[in-house]
Order: structure tokens, then C-alpha cells, then sequence
């Protein structure tokens, strides 16, 4: 059955049906509906860390001070430059990707091999630039201490910069033991020792009068409160557990659950643009053996180009949402 538009006295064909309704073949008509359906999934991963972030927004950690980490200079304060380096590189490896396409539909082999695997090593360097990001997140940097009450507890100097545990945790002759299930009770077990006891830490401080304690909560200018030295023995008084880096437990850098959606975004993230890297391997290979070129088509680059924009795409919203609000 065929729809008509009546204009004045002539009819228009809308859709004709077919195999290829409004001029999309069957292999782009379903991957639109995979971005679509995926689109909806990121949406509702990124609405659920919008409401956490606005319910616990007084212990958000600020991510200028996570994320400023730079390949090859230790110690050197750079917030988000890497982040944005890394940015670069997805949104330019995207552009290669539409010069593949545009390449295809002229029927250039050559050059549609040469920017598959331009693509292809933007894509690989972003997921590696990933993993080492997540190493230093994992790992940390300055360690933290958290409370009975769960409250996160942090060290800077009379400037208010971060002091590392390492710079004036004390050294004292005990013996710790970590729990393990042939050990435990009822098989009880527990994750690996940090690199300081509580007693070491406390002792350090106590050490170290011009070290003071930060907290997890943020002031009326937006930044970390930092308690008095009084304030600051008080309150270290009450801490249990040492923490040092992240995890899906806790974390050095402030609310419990910025981590977890950390892992769980930048994972699920991470994993699709691994997928298309894998999947441009394959058409890249296919291209250099002339699989399209027999065909007499290259519509099979320009349905992954399609996944790649969305990967592209949903990174963007990921970046501005996690790392810039």
C-alpha cells in the first residue's frame, strides 16, 4: 500500500514501503534502531548520576582534583588536560571516519583503507588512555582516611594543598595480618592491606603540626572545609580505616558512589568504542582484501561510521557531564 500526499493537483509518494522504506536499506534501518535503543541506555545512566550527584552534591569530589594526571610528568598538576587530549583524539578519529565514507561512495580503495586505519588508531589510543586513567584512579595519589560515621577525611598543608600519606605517615614496629577465608571466620576475607595502619597515620600527624585535615564537604565558596589543628586531632581521632585510591567500595577522593559510576559509565563507555575498534579491524581488513569492491559498494563502512559517530557522540555528553559540570 502506498501513503499519498494531495498537493493542489498532484499526489507525492511518501513511503512506498519495500525493502528499503524512505531509502534506508535494511542494515542502516537497524543500526539507527541499535543507536536509538543504546542513546536511551546512556541517557538513563547519565540521569541517574545527574540525581546523585545534585542528592550528595556537598561531597562531590571536584574533578579538577582527580582527574589531573598527566603521562610522563609525575607530580606536576595538570586538571583535565589529558581528559581533553583524549577528547581530541575521539572526535578527530571521527573525522577520518566521515573522510571513509566519503571515500566509499567514490569508490576509492585506497583511501578508504588509509582513513579506516587512521580511525582505528585514534580509537585504539583513546581505549588505552582510558585504561591508564583508570590505573591512576584505581591506585590514587594521596591517600585519605574515613571515619566511624563513613565521613572521608583528607591531609593539605597550612596552603591548603594535598599532602600525600607517604610525605608524614609514621613507621611503628606492628604487625598487621590480613583476613583471608582459610583464616577468617565463616570464610571471611578482606581486600588488600593498605600501605599505612590508622596508628601510623595518627602518629605522623601528631608529628606534623603544620598538617591539617580537609573534609569531603564543601564550604560556602565551593571548596573543601579545612578544619583547625584542634578540630583536625579530634576528628582523627575517629577514623577506622585508611583508604588509598578507589573502588566499588570506597574511595579517597569523596562520595562512595562518584566511583562507582565512574567504573560503571567510563566502563560501559570504554567497551563500546573497544567494540568498534574491533569492528574497524574487521571492515579495514575487508577492504584491503576488496570485499567491497566486489560488491560495488562500501555501505558497510558508512554503518559502522554511524556506530563511531555515536560512540563519538555519547563521549562528548560523558565529558561534559562527568568531568567539566
Amino acid at each position: 500500500m502506498e501513503s499519498t500526499v494531495t498537493t493542489g493537483n498532484s499526489e507525492e509518494k511518501t513511503w512506498g514501503g519495500g525493502n528499503e522504506p524512505m531509502g534506508a536499506s535494511y542494515g542502516k534501518l537497524m543500526m539507527w534502531f541499535f543507536i536509538v535503543s543504546d542513546a536511551l541506555t546512556f541517557s538513563g545512566f547519565l540521569a541517574a548520576y545527574g540525581f546523585s550527584r545534585f542528592k550528595f552534591i556537598e561531597t562531590w569530589p571536584i574533578a579538577d582534583e582527580v582527574f589531573n594526571h598527566f603521562p610522563f610528568l609525575h607530580g606536576v598538576d595538570a586538571p583535565m588536560y589529558y581528559v581533553a587530549l583524549m577528547t581530541f583524539i575521539l572526535i578527530f578519529s571521527s573525522v577520518t571516519m566521515v573522510l571513509a565514507v566519503d571515500a566509499g561512495h567514490q569508490m576509492k580503495k585506497d583511501k578508504v583503507a588509509l582513513y579506516m586505519f587512521l580511525t582505528i588508531i585514534g580509537g585504539g589510543i583513546f581505549v588505552g588512555s582510558q585504561a591508564w586513567e583508570w590505573k591512576n584512579f584505581i591506585k590514587g595519589e594521596y591517600g585519605a582516611v574515613e571515619t566511624k560515621g563513613g565521613s572521608l577525611l583528607q591531609f593539605v598543608n597550612k596552603e591548603g594543598k594535598r599532602v600525600a600519606l607517604a610525605d608524614f605517615a609514621a613507621t611503628l614496629p606492628e604487625e598487621r595480618g590480613q583476613l583471608t577465608r582459610d583464616k577468617g571466620t565463616w570464610f571471611m576475607s578482606e581486600a588488600t592491606l593498605p600501605s599505612y595502619s590508622v596508628a601510623e597515620v595518627q602518629a605522623g600527624f601528631k608529628a606534623n603540626p603544620d598538617i591539617l585535615i580537609r573534609t569531603e564537604v564543601l564550604n560556602d565558596k565551593k571548596q573543601k572545609t579545612i578544619l583547625s589543628r584542634e578540630e583536625s586531632m579530634l576528628r582523627l581521632s575517629q577514623a577506622h580505616y585508611v583508604v588509598e585510591g578507589a573502588n566499588l567500595v570506597r574511595n579517597e577522593y569523596g562520595s562512595k558512589l562518584f566511583a562507582d559510576f565512574f567504573f560503571f559509565i567510563t566502563g560501559f563507555h570504554g567497551f563500546h568504542v573497544f567494540s568498534g575498534v574491533i569492528i574497524n579491524i574487521i571492515i579495514f581488513f575487508n577492504v584491503l582484501i576488496g570485499t567491497y569492491e566486489k560488491r560495488g559498494s562500501y555501505e558497510m563502512v558508512e554503518k559502522v561510521g554511524l556506530y563511531w559517530h555515536f560512540v563519538d557522540l555519547v563521549w562528548v555528553f560523558v565529558f561534559t557531564v562527568f568531568y567539566l559540570v
